[in-house]
């Protein structure tokens, strides 16, 4: 039985709907052993038939058989597998990958094998010291001449051990003593036990073989057999073929952008642009988020809720609460004073660490050596109050209060405004008495301390207020409640129990408000203004993204016949759309680590620049921003090099191996 037969095969091209026969029922047999001439003038069908043998041509009728199977063609995944473990091309043009070395070329057919990486190495180096090119493995084809290119396809042909060698005008553009010594390599290979098909117009070539198949206008019109066929040796193949592990498709898409590095750079450089702005906007949102943060939180217990009496006894957000405590403390202070009974409620809610009572007074009056500063707000001491926001002094004890810069200024007179510590001034406040009647209420008290910046306010000692109101028999019932939750995490969900405290008519009777709420408010600002500015950033992301695109189709033109060579060993589309992706992904993952780069020297110099006037590094490129430049440099490289893979995916291989 032949180990390859062709039955009543017929191939016709078409222009315009017109039928151009090519092939007129080819019926032939070959064997093991054999070197094939299959002779004939240009235009005769040769190359249609060699593809068609090759595993290439799809389209046509008949039937091709291996050992007695019949090969399918319509059937793309039989025919990779028929390429990868029954083929060995050798071209007229060579067709070598150019960026790859001797070696490598020769590499990139055992990639699809179970040899080990030393046994692959080791048998590549075996073939090129078979043909002669030992001292040549690690040069590139452009170093070669015409017959040691040769050479290479030929070690590569042979490096997965295939059954079938087409070549196809192995000798066409050799000179004389090269195309003898190609001849002898191919007589050689069909000693070994292998199919040698070679196509060639030249008698004197066909003659070396040991049958010449003359084929002319689509026929056969000549089949003589020189000699019979070299005896099969043992069969000692332990090569067996696998589909390309990814790795090596990474592998060669690495070496390839690496040839291209320079180019591939201002691709790079932009696609970092990008990323760095959107790197760089966000890491200001995390500093600004930040110093807001800490400067709130100097000022008071992250821990702390403020509780007041709900005005309304509906349901209040934050911010419609503290607008309502503003007015009512301003107008009637008098009118947010906390019951017993809503104290005692308020202690046993869960996760209240603590609450102590405090006081505040919408308007007061200072007086002091004959000058006299009114004000708003004044509040008694708490553990909501830091005492980092008191610039010089110490916290108030009995008797004793802590005044704003401003007013300390404005009593002395002068810019020596800590000259007011230790000095006593004159406090006046309304008030109401047991009986809901208006009261006056003054003392003397000592300053303290002075308050500055964003925490400036007027602060008084607890005990002291309650000194000066049952003096006047005044109400010392609280007014707010400093609450403090057991910890950090459970501040919200105490407030929202706090919130929904209720009395016997169903309506709300108390109302929190915590620092968390005033931080998540400016943190949405804050967050929104750096989304909008790293979006507008973003936009930039889009034309490299184009610029990825285009760099991909120009890659997918420049190795088209890359595309063939690779196809024709036996890679699947598969394969092909995965050396173009991670090409596009590598220049991505390039791009992101430039990004990081600048990205870091930029917050450094910003940090360092900033650093003396608010103490605080207000850029600050968190991890989750670093993953975030990395997933997106992907992300982008993987959309952009969805077309440009797919399109080289379906490339026709014999169109690709023709391209120039």
């Amino acid at each position: 039985m032949a180990f390859l037969e062709l039955k009543g095969i017929e191939k016709s091209y078409y222009l315009d709907n017109q039928a151009f026969p090519v092939l007129k029922g080819i019926n032939l047999q070959f064997e093991r052993g054999e070197f094939v001439s299959i002779l004939g003038e240009s235009g005769g069908g040769k190359s249609t038939l060699m593809n068609i043998i090759g595993g290439l041509d799809r389209n046509f009728t008949g039937q091709v058989l291996i050992d007695g199977e019949l090969l399918d063609h319509k059937k793309e995944k039989q025919l990779d597998d028929y390429r990868r473990a029954m083929i060995g091309y050798i071209y007229q043009s060579y067709n070598l990958i150019s960026y790859l070395s001797v070696l490598d070329n020769v590499l990139v057919a055992l990639d699809m094998t179970d040899l080990s990486r030393e046994e692959k190495r080791a048998r590549a180096v075996k073939l090129l010291e078979k043909v002669g090119l030992s001292d040549q493995m690690h040069k590139r084809p452009k170093h070669l001449s015409g017959g040691q290119k040769q050479r290479v396809a030929i070690a590569r042909a042979l490096a997965s051990d295939p059954q079938i060698i087409i070549a196809d005008e192995p000798t066409g553009a050799l000179d004389s003593q090269n195309t003898q010594e190609v001849l002898h390599l191919l007589d050689e290979i069909a000693q070994d036990g292998k199919m040698v098909i070679a196509v060639t117009h030249s008698q004197e070539v066909a003659d070396h073989g040991t049958r010449i198949v003359h084929l002319a206008d689509g026929k056969i019109d000549g089949d003589t057999r020189l000699r019979p066929a070299y005896e099969i040796p043992e069969d000692t193949n332990n090569i067996k073929p696998k589909t390309l592990p990814a790795i090596d498709s990474y592998k060669m898409a690495f070496k390839h952008m690496m040839r291209n590095f320079w180019r591939n750079s201002l691709i790079m450089l932009g696609t970092a642009i990008g990323i760095f702005a959107v790197l760089l906007f966000s890491g200001l949102g995390n500093g600004i988020n930040g110093y807001i943060q800490n400067q709130i939180n100097s000022i008071t217990n992250p821990r702390a809720i403020t509780v007041v009496k709900n005005p309304t006894g509906k349901k209040m957000t934050q911010v419609q609460l503290q607008t309502s405590m503003r007015e009512s403390m301003l107008a009637d202070p008098q009118s947010m004073i906390i019951d017993q009974s809503d104290l005692a409620r308020l202690a046993k809610v869960k996760g209240v660490s603590s609450i102590e009572n405090g006081n505040m007074v919408g308007t007061y009056r200072l007086n002091y050596s004959n000058l006299q500063q009114s004000g708003t707000n004044m509040i008694t001491w708490s553990q909501n109050i830091a005492a980092s926001s008191i610039k010089a002094g110490h916290k108030p004890g009995r008797g004793q209060i802590i005044l704003t810069k401003e007013q300390a200024t404005q009593l002395t007179g002068n810019k020596n405004y800590q000259d007011m510590i230790g000095k006593q001034v004159q406090l006046t406040f309304a008030w109401i008495d047991s009986k809901s009647q208006p009261v006056e209420i003054d003392g003397t008290v000592t300053v303290a301390g002075i308050s500055d910046g964003a925490a400036a306010q007027t602060v008084i000692d607890y005990n002291t207020m309650q000194d000066m109101l049952k003096a006047k028999n005044a109400d010392t019932r609280p007014n707010f409640i400093a609450v403090s939750a057991k910890s950090l995490s459970k501040v919200n969900k105490v407030a929202k129990r706090i919130n929904r405290l209720e009395n016997n008519s169903g309506d709300r009777i108390l109302g929190a408000i915590t620092v968390g709420s005033i931080l998540k408010t400016v943190q949405t600002y804050v967050n929104l203004a750096s989304t909008i500015l790293a979006a507008i950033a973003g936009i930039s992301l889009l034309v490299s993204a184009l610029m990825i695109i285009v760099t991909m189709f120009m890659s997918v033109s420049e190795r088209t016949k890359e595309i063939g060579i690779l196809r024709a060993l036996g890679e699947r589309k598969k394969d092909i759309r995965r050396l173009f992706t991670m090409e596009s992904v590598f220049i991505g993952l390039f791009s992101a680590v430039l990004a990081l780069v600048i990205a870091g020297i930029v917050q450094f110099v910003l940090n360092k620049a900033l650093y003396g006037m608010i103490k605080y590094n207000i850029v600050q490129i968190s991890f989750g921003n670093v993953v975030f430049a990395v997933v997106i440099a992907i992300v982008i490289s993987v959309i952009a090099a969805l077309n440009p893979s797919r399109h080289a995916a379906q490339l026709n291989p014999i169109d690709a191996l023709a391209a120039d």
